[in-house]
Parts: structure tokens; sequence; C-alpha cells
């Protein structure tokens, strides 16, 4: 018989793990409990408790070639990088390409997971859902929790003395969704990430008066990068990736920081991060410099209290008044269908082998997709969890008995690239340069000095894609054609840059054996 899995969620998570079980001869029944497919990237007006929300000018941090599925290639008429409405399309597309929604079943609520009084010899799972006020119970071999971390907002109200008192309009960022509310306001964007500057960005154009307040600071990347290329694309090379990986820590942060800066210098503009801090996921944002140079956006220090209808910074001795706070204060990892002993949530973070399995459990036959923040696209990295996942389940992955527990800090310095390779490693699926340098040189020079794309994934090993090469290959293309408009679009070639890369090689390396 079929080993069957329930996927809990048909959001990016909940649809990968549904066609990676398929790929492997496994039977999934993935449980939505919405009435529709796509999770985070599917806007409603409604704001409902425990369901991830967004607003309506929400646009992906990673570019379309960086965060397609490994055998799905966007279109290549869609912008660089996408509106949500442009996501869900693909993600529906992806689901009716490969026959998914015959295995989801919408409109219904995991309630419990429980180890099966046989777990310790099976690994089976008792699971009970709830459709139509009706729960319904099942056996599961396995299990793969899919349901995001974007569903349970952290307010600490605790920490921000006074907030009591305010006689103002507070909220969490979950609840935005339109600018309006901001309308002639004086408004107070608490934490830096990437929702609190856009939605710091949005209220200035009609707010009086905008400020962010930040403790730590961070590093600002724009979507567009060197020479107007996609950040992504330029940043996770291999060979950067290699360059940041052997370079001596500090060096290798000195260097991070020197690209940063070259846009702007952060200290500047008050947003240099303190020295600890540099390992945390920037944000992406290409409108606040110059909003910060307008004066329609000020950046402030730490809260230290509130009071009747204003607020106190850190080293600020002055009152400064405010209408509005929006909390951007981030979310809880909250599985509330699971026990507690079966994942450990500590800070926010859970105890998994490589972000994914729980490091105590007798059998590996639970799993956890997309609880990883990776400077680069989430999609391809929850696409190669469960690939690995599911190879495991059928008891042809690697070992995941070490019990290791990855904090906070780990999981912040997780090298997209390097996390991709080893799991890709884990199943056979990690292309080889070297090899392919004899059998195919452009390929593997387009590989190793170009964007590993998702789709370098796909060249050999289980799950192989006939399509993988011309995708790599064409990579360029797909990028330029959605923004070379005026004029007709010709071959993007990377063959200067590959030469301007080897001459700049060959050259370091003659001036290094030269001393």
């Amino acid at each position: 018989a079929e080993m069957r899995v329930a996927v809990v969620g048909a959001g990016v998570s909940g649809l990968t793990a549904t066609k990676c079980c398929l790929d492997e001869g496994l039977e999934p029944t993935c449980f939505e409990q919405s009435q529709d497919i796509g999770g985070l990237w599917r806007y409603t007006e409604d704001i409902q408790a425990s369901r991830p929300s967004l607003y309506p000018s929400v646009i992906s941090n990673t570019s379309k070639e960086m965060s397609a599925f490994s055998d799905f290639p966007y279109p290549e008429d869609f912008p660089v990088f996408l509106p949500h409405g442009r996501l869900l399309h693909y993600l529906r597309r992806y689901a009716e390409r490969f026959g998914l929604r015959e295995h989801i079943r919408l409109g219904t609520t995991v309630v419990s997971i429980r180890k099966h009084p046989d777990f310790a010899s099976t690994g089976r799972w008792n699971v009970v859902t709830e459709a139509e006020g009706k729960q319904t119970s099942h056996v599961f071999d396995a299990v793969m929790v899919c349901s995001g971390n974007f569903s349970e907002p952290s307010l600490p109200l605790h920490c921000f003395p006074g907030i009591e008192r305010f006689r103002g309009q507070y909220f969490h960022s979950q609840q935005y969704k339109h600018p309006d509310v901001f309308q002639g306001k004086r408004v107070l964007v608490v934490g830096m990430g990437n929702s609190g500057v856009d939605i710091a960005v949005e209220a200035s154009r009609v707010a009086a008066k905008v400020m962010i307040s930040t403790t730590r600071g961070a590093l600002l990347l724009g979507r567009v990068f060197e020479h107007g290329y996609p950040w992504d694309m330029v940043y996770n090379t291999r060979l950067m990736s290699l360059i940041r990986n052997n370079l001596p820590g500090p060096l290798s942060r000195g260097w991070i920081n020197y690209m940063v800066n070259q846009r702007f210098n952060h200290e500047n503009y008050g947003l240099q991060p303190e020295k600890s801090c540099l390992v945390r996921e920037p944000v992406l944002n290409d409108d606040l410099p110059s909003y910060i140079l307008t004066g329609r956006i000020t950046i402030k220090p730490g809260l230290k209290e509130f009071k009747d209808n204003s607020v106190v910074f850190h080293n600020c001795p002055e009152e400064e008044p405010i209408d509005i706070v929006v909390f951007c204060t981030g979310y809880d990892v909250s599985f509330p269908f699971l026990e507690e002993s079966v994942v450990k949530v500590e800070n926010k973070h859970a105890s998994l082998y490589k972000y994914v399995f729980p490091t105590h459990l007798q059998k590996p036959t639970l799993a956890v997709l997309g609880l990883i923040k990776p400077l680069g696209g989430i999609m391809p990295v929850i696409e190669m969890q469960a690939r690995w996942v599911t190879r495991v389940f059928k008891g042809r992955g690697a070992n995941v008995s070490p019990p290791v527990y990855q904090n906070a800090a780990q999981i912040l310095k997780t090298e997209w690239l390097a996390y991709m390779d080893t799991l890709a490693s884990f199943i056979g699926a990690k292309p080889s340069v070297l090899g392919l340098l004899c059998r195919d040189p452009w390929l593997a020079l387009t590989i190793f000095f170009g964007p590993c794309s998702p789709y370098q994934y796909r060249l050999g090993g289980p799950g192989r894609w006939e399509g993988a090469r011309q995708a790599i290959l064409t990579q360029w293309d797909r990028v330029l054609k959605p923004t070379r408009t005026r004029v007709p679009a010709g071959s993007s070639s990377s063959f200067p840059s590959l030469l301007t890369i080897l001459g700049f090689l060959l050259l370091l390396a003659a001036v290094i054996f030269g001393f």
C-alpha cells in the first residue's frame, strides 16, 4: 500500500509538499481550512484570527527566477518582482499543472495531531480534522506541517511602558490593509522589518508625519541592484557564496557591509546596525533612502515610554506627539494542533534538525516546512525541504537522527545557497560544476558565475527535469522580457560578464602567485 501523508495547509509549502509526495509515489492528503489555495498570498479584506494577512500593495522581495519552483518557471511576461496577485496566479497554475487539487480538501481544519499508539514501531499519527462542524479521525503514516509562521502576531505590549495610558490608536501590522487610515495623522512604526518599512513608506504619502523606531537598525537592500539587475541574481551566485563562506568572519561581514553601503551610507541615514546584528536578515526596500532625504520619514531610536498623546525615545528627552502606532513586531511560531512535546518552540524558533525534523522523535515521520529565514527565495528552499522529507519518509534520505538545536542566531546566519546545496546533497541533486565542465562547459560556467537559480537542482538525481538546462540558459531572457518593452528584446547572453570575471580571476591569480 502507498504511504499516506497528511499535509497541513495549502499555501506555498503545502502545494510543493503535495507535489513532492506525488513525485515519490506517496499518497498525500492536503487539508486547508479556507476555501481556496494560496495561503499568505491570497488577499482578502477580512482579518481572521490565526490566518495570514497581507495588504494589497505587497510585492515579492525575491525575483521570479530565484523564487520559482525548480521545474516550473514563471511565464516570461510576468514582472521580475511579483505583486501578490501574480504570485497567487502562479501557484494556481502550479496546482493545475501537476494535478494537485484532487488531493486538497478545502474548508477542512486540522484540529489535532497525536502519536498513534504504535508510533514507536510504525511512526504513524492520529489526525483529527473538522469540516462543516463535523470532526473526522484519520491515521496517517507521516505528517508534513505546512501551516506557515505568519498567523500568530507577536505584540509584547508589556515591553512598552505607558502603553496603557496612550490615548491614540495602535495595532499590529497584521491588521494593516490601506494607507487611508493614516490620512493627516502623525504615525509611528515600531520595528524595522520588511513590513514595517513598507507600511511607513505608504503612510508617508498621506500622513502628516511618519517615524520609524528601531533599536538595532538594519541593513537595507534595494530590489534594483548593481547595473539595474535584481539583487538576488547578483548576490546569490556560486562564486559570491564561495567568497563569502571562505573569507574569515570579520572580513566576510566587512565585505557585505561595504557592498550594502555602496548604495548609500547607512550611518548617515541613521540605519547602521550594531555589529552583532550584521547577520540579521536585511530589509528590502527601494524607497526608504529617498523618503528619509525628503523628510517624509524620520528614523528614531528605541521607544522609552508612551505618554497620553506622545512618545519618548531613548536618548531623546523631548516628547513626540503621535496619533497612530503600528507595531511591526513579527509573529510567534505556533502549532496549536500539535502537542508541545512534539515540536518545542523557544524564543520564536523551533528545535528542528536542519530546520525541518523534530530532534527527539523515535521515527522521522513528522516534518515542519518553511521555518527558516535565508537571504534568498523561500519557495525553492521549501521545495528542497519537501524533496528531502519525502525521500526520508520513503527511507531513501540522509540520516536525520543527530540532535542538533538550531537557535535564532543560527537561523539568521543560514546562507541560502549553502543550505540548498546541503539538502540537495542529501538526495543526490546537487549539481557538480567540475563534472559539467567536462561535458557541458558553457552550462558549468553559467552555473558557477551566474545566478544560482532553482533549476540547477533538476539537472540530475531524483526528480531530474529535461527542461532544466534550457531554463538556466534562458533565465536572463525571462528577466529582461518584461522590462525591454520599448525596443525588441534580444538575447541576453552573459558571455561578456563571464569573460570579465574570468579575466579578473586570472589577473588575481597572477598577482598572488607573482608575489
